[in-house]
């Protein structure tokens, strides 16, 4: 216990010294605004930031970097609620139940919610990375390509609950996301699957192109037919108007720690990240609700559990990298990276060699969470302002957006024709009432489960039992079984009946 003090006021000595409280803010304000923005990401915003650390103490370069990440997540869902236009993937369902939240009027509330919410998750997780970093990883290295496999069938499964209306078409959807991932180069063999001969593919389609057209551009076409000066209902923004009720209250603060527990817990596995996490939480919340048919009409509970989880995921993905020196998350890595370049070796001997690096970064996850939600809870006003703007006007700039966002994140004009693409697919998809977030999810998780099942296959020389006989592995089936066979349920009890 006297280490843990001793290191938290080592850590605070750091964090609030001068250069590393600026580098903090400068890194959490960054992140904020490449998380409104469509299209950037937390990834593209670190690259081009990791040249600038070279000049910086290493724990200032970090604390930027690490900023810029987690300030993201704040920062992604303000599109996501008021423009139905995810500003990075991982906030891609917060626009399921946030935008409708803002077309009742209650996008303040939304806002002010998501801002909480998320300082509830990243505060669960920083306190998990202080106490059980070293535990919290091994745990995850128990994890083989048959728990990875395992546990991403049942998050497939479940999101086949994300939206409301028939789980037959949500698993249908789960489906075509899968087939979406095939696209591309093969991870195994490096051969070319389904290019079609064009050189652009080879990397499949981008992520950001296929969520900004499904979510953004669908919602574009949708309303492209609405009368002229059109404006969602915004009004004058008090705090109050900002504060939930206490039935609001209520139904926020459990599904705000089983979202905090559940991104906790992801973000720890090396690879998963806050995108998983935030579908999971939220396909949770849909199996526990007592009316589940509020989700996807504004319930509140559909942003608080998912924002909780990707900003404790976005926290916990150091807990592999500090102790271990494995990337909880392809944005860890380029961190990961930028420690490697300035002499220092993350990993078991990471706390002991270079106490003062850790705990200041640790530390510094409380300051920068802190300044977030003293950043974002006063430009809640401005951001709703933004839904007075009337369609013909918004809607225009918004593709502008859209298209300079994905060329940026894949620097290539034919993205800017995929993100077109994926906006008709998904205009079709609502008018046939199919939900788009599934699709996201298994084109996220299907290119990641072919490649575990395949690798527990090479390294079992084909032994199918692999995922039968680790325990772990075998619970996560079970699991998945069981949301398979929940939807058959009420109708079996109809022909009992009958």
């Amino acid at each position: 216990m006297s280490e843990l003090l001793s290191g938290i006021l080592l850590g605070l000595n750091k964090a609030l010294s001068l250069e590393p409280l600026f580098f903090c803010f400068v890194g959490v304000t960054v992140g904020t605004v490449v998380g409104v923005l469509p299209g950037i990401g937390p990834l593209a915003a670190i690259s081009l930031a990791l040249p600038l650390t070279y000049y910086l103490d290493p724990t200032s370069a970090l604390i930027m970097l690490a900023g810029i990440f987690y300030g993201t997540q704040y920062g992604g869902s303000t599109a996501s609620i008021l423009l139905n236009l995810p500003g990075t993937a991982t906030s891609a369902v917060t626009c399921l139940d946030g935008y409708p939240l803002a077309k009742q009027g209650k996008a303040a509330l939304a806002l002010f919610v998501t801002a909480l919410t998320s300082f509830v998750g990243s505060s669960f997780a920083i306190l998990l990375v202080m106490g059980f970093a070293p535990l919290i990883a091994e745990v995850a290295l128990e994890f083989s390509a048959a728990e990875y496999f395992s546990v991403m069938l049942l998050g497939l499964i479940a999101a086949s609950t994300l939206s409301s209306g028939s789980p037959f078409k949500g698993l249908a959807m789960v489906v075509f996301g899968v087939a979406l991932g095939l696209f591309g180069t093969d991870t195994n063999t490096g051969a070319f699957r389904f290019t079609f001969g064009i050189l652009e593919m080879a990397d499949g389609f981008g992520l950001v192109a296929v969520a900004m057209g499904l979510f953004g551009v669908a919602e574009i076409i949708a309303n492209i037919g609405a009368p002229r000066g059109t404006v969602i209902g915004a009004k004058e923004i008090t705090f109050r108007s900002m504060l939930p009720t206490r039935k609001e209250w209520r139904q926020v603060w459990m599904p705000t720690a089983r979202g905090s527990v559940i991104g906790s817990f992801i973000g720890a596995l090396p690879g998963a990240g806050p995108g998983i996490a935030s579908f999971m939480a939220y396909a949770l919340e849909k199996k526990v609700a007592s009316d589940p048919s509020r989700f996807g009409q504004g319930a509140i509970e559909g942003i608080s559990s998912p924002e909780a989880a990707n900003n404790a995921a976005a926290q916990a993905a150091f807990i592999p990298t500090l102790s271990l020196g494995i990337p909880g998350d392809a944005v860890v890595a380029v961190m990961l990276g930028a420690m490697i370049l300035h002499g220092i070796n993350p990993g078991p001997n990471l706390i002991r060699n270079e106490p003062e690096l850790f705990w200041g970064l640790v530390m510094s996850f409380w300051v920068g969470n802190f300044l977030l939600l003293v950043l974002n809870i006063p430009l809640i006003g401005i951001w709703v302002r933004l839904l007075s703007i009337p369609y013909h006007l918004l809607y225009p700039a918004i593709l502008v957006f859209i298209c300079i966002g994905v060329y940026a994140a894949d620097n290539s004009v034919f993205a800017i024709y995929v993100v077109l693409l994926f906006g008709v697919i998904g205009y079709l998809m609502r008018l046939f009432d199919y939900p788009a977030a599934p699709v996201l999810l298994g084109f996220i998780l299907g290119p990641l489960i072919e490649e575990n099942f395949r690798r527990a296959l090479l390294l079992t020389q084909g032994n199918l039992s692999v995922f039968l006989t680790r325990p772990i592995s075998l619970a996560f089936l079970i699991l998945s079984a069981l949301f398979l066979v929940a939807p058959l349920l009420p109708r079996l009890r109809g022909i009992g009946r009958g």
